[in-house]
């Protein structure tokens, strides 16, 4: 071999071993701690505008508004810095009025943060990124926990308050003639009414419309030295802060006219009321109890305030988008109905346990079930006069209420202990403390009034676990319908062993019942010595 060929051949062998070297040492080396994602946050924006002129050419980019204000205000600046002044109103867009055209919009904001970034790092201070990734990122280290915040019973309340009454503060409508805002005194509603999700012609979505006026009044009041609710996105809509505001126990009503017991109209106003009659009874309502469970108006009146009659009838109208009055009322899935928010209460631990497992035709479309809201009257003939109305409505709420008056057993006439051994083989029969169990659920229960309405007999209760038995203060045994095994014929009928464990433990997870643990045969029954098994 020449001695050139010798250089080049120890001149790679030096180059192989210093890289392996330091291979080696970056290996022995620790390792450099992975940036860790920032905590949960409530003032991430995406910043997404261009999507409107077309499909995003790089990942949107994720923004801390918070992050950026609190910035700011250690310079002395505030919104005007990002957010134009027009007609006395801020923009909530950035550094302009109107998303013009794509180019425009992209400038702004390249220019803009770039520019403000360098000349916050050429003061040696902490500033963002100036580079595409830095901002536009596929995995953002931040997670979003915004929560949404509405005007509650609770939080009106204040407002009023603050507002010193005068509802004109925050309420207004719209008058196409004048092209202007008014207020209209006892014409009251809720935001979202006219403001959707999304512009729509004239009206700004909901977001920009609580945005523009929520932080404008705030900030107005900062500037008077006056009480203030808060101007950063956290304040409103951080899970954690939510649960510091100050919370009133017992609001006061909110006055629209309403009535505090009435009977549910069939007809809407505007419609005659022999156009088609009720074929039960009208529905008695007590809306003041109604309003001290349900934290906002529109949680029943979810387009507007007036009675449901009016867009939702016996024959259905276009206001009502087609749904009768009679599916208005009794829609299980939907939270605004009737027997939709019974069924959500259901849910409940202290309902779970039993109405998990009862079906909701069986609730919801008994003949008892009906006549707790449609109370008979023992005459067709309704008085058409308002006052009469309530009178009357206020008659058979009471009728009701002394119906049922929440009748239990004698404590003495419940079996105290139930001994469970139709199958003992492995394990001992299982002590079941049945009275406790019983005078728990009564407990659990007492203070319901939508239970105190349903549960109008003794042994109601008592149905979620005897089930598909008539009320009875002595129901038949399990095993009167359970075999040994299962049904064949009946496949929703399971055998005697499945159908305990069964109900036992679904009720024991629905209500959150950690003990007995299900998956210990022993916290229920004794294991059996072997010498006494089958």
């Amino acid at each position: 071999m020449s001695k050139g060929m010798n250089r080049t051949f120890h001149a790679v062998l030096m180059g192989a071993a210093l890289v392996a070297a330091a291979g080696l040492f970056l290996l022995a080396a620790p390792a450099e701690p992975a940036q860790q994602p920032e905590q949960a946050r409530a003032d991430i924006i995406v910043i997404d505008g261009l999507k409107t002129f077309g499909p995003l050419e790089r990942p949107a980019v994720v923004f801390l508004h918070d992050k950026h204000t609190e910035a700011l205000a250690r310079q002395g600046k505030n919104c005007l810095a990002c957010h134009p002044q027009e007609n006395d109103r801020f923009s909530l867009k950035f550094q302009r009025t109107e998303d013009a055209a794509k180019q425009r919009v992209m400038e702004i904001y390249h220019q803009q943060c770039v520019n403000c970034h360098q000349e916050t790092r050429s003061q040696q201070k902490d500033s963002g990124p100036v580079t595409c990734g830095g901002c536009h990122s596929e995995e953002p280290s931040v997670q979003s926990d915004f929560q949404p915040i509405g005007m509650d019973r609770s939080l009106h309340a204040r407002h009023v308050k603050a507002a010193e009454n005068r509802c004109e503060r925050c309420h207004h409508k719209y008058n196409p003639q004048t092209q202007k805002l008014f207020y209209a005194k006892g014409q009251e509603e809720a935001c979202l009414y006219c403001h959707k999700d999304k512009t729509e012609d004239n009206r700004i979505s909901l977001r920009l419309a609580a945005h523009d006026q929520c932080i404008a009044c705030h900030r107005a009041r900062v500037a008077e030295k006056k009480p203030a609710g808060p101007s950063e996105c956290a304040g409103c809509h951080s899970p954690e802060r939510q649960a510091l505001h100050e919370r009133i126990e017992s609001p006061p009503r909110i006055e629209r006219n309403q009535p505090h017991v009435t009977l549910v109209r069939t007809h809407a106003q505007d419609e005659p009321q022999t156009a088609l009659p009720a074929s039960m009874a009208r529905a008695t309502f007590d809306h003041k109890s109604h309003e001290g469970v349900t934290g906002y108006c529109r949680t029943c009146h979810h387009a507007a305030i007036t009675p449901c009659a009016d867009c939702h009838t016996i024959q259905s109208r276009k206001e009502g988008a087609g749904v009768k009055l009679a599916q208005a009322m009794h829609q299980v899935d939907a939270p605004m109905s009737c027997v939709g928010c019974h069924q959500t209460e259901l849910q409940k631990p202290a309902c779970a346990g039993c109405h998990g497992s009862i079906p909701q035709q069986r609730v919801w479309a008994s003949e008892a079930s009906c006549k707790v809201c449609h109370v008979p009257m023992g005459d067709e003939n309704y008085p058409q006069d308002k006052a009469q109305a309530e009178e009357l409505a206020a008659q058979l709420l009471e009728s009701r209420r002394l119906q049922s008056a929440r009748p239990m057993f004698k404590e003495e006439d419940i079996p105290d202990q139930v001994s469970i051994g139709h199958l003992v083989d492995q394990f001992e029969a299982v002590q079941m403390p049945h009275r406790r169990i019983a005078l728990r659920l009564t407990q659990m229960t007492r203070d319901s009034r939508l239970a105190g309405a349903f549960h109008a007999q003794a042994a109601t209760l008592c149905q979620g676990c005897h089930h598909n038995s008539p009320p009875s203060p002595k129901p038949p045994r399990c095993g009167s319908c359970h075999g040994r095994t299962s049904d064949a014929l009946n496949p929703t009928r399971p055998g005697l062993m499945a159908a305990f464990h069964e109900q036992c433990f679904d009720c024991h997870d629905r209500m959150g019942i950690l003990k007995p643990d299900n998956r210990d045969c022993t916290a229920c029954h004794a294991r059996r010595s072997p010498e006494n098994r089958s």
